[in-house]
């Protein structure tokens, strides 16, 4: 991620100014909640096709063997 080298305390406050304006400090819960929900579906997703990814040889290797 090198876009985010340059990213230092004041550019975060910054934003976060920003967010606060555009959604309103009442909101700021809700949009929080929701974003980390998004971030666990995405992770469950990736780990799910990792794990996908592993066992697929496996299953092909049994497929030959019963052929």
């Amino acid at each position: 991620m090198g876009f985010l080298r340059g990213i230092g305390p004041l550019e975060i406050f910054l934003i976060l100014v920003v967010v606060m304006i555009l959604f309103g400090v009442g909101k700021l819960p809700s949009v929080g909640r929701g974003m980390g929900q998004a971030l666990k579906e995405f992770r469950t997703s990736v780990k799910d096709k990792d794990e996908e990814a592993i066992e697929a040889p496996e299953a092909k290797a049994e497929v030959e063997t019963k052929v």
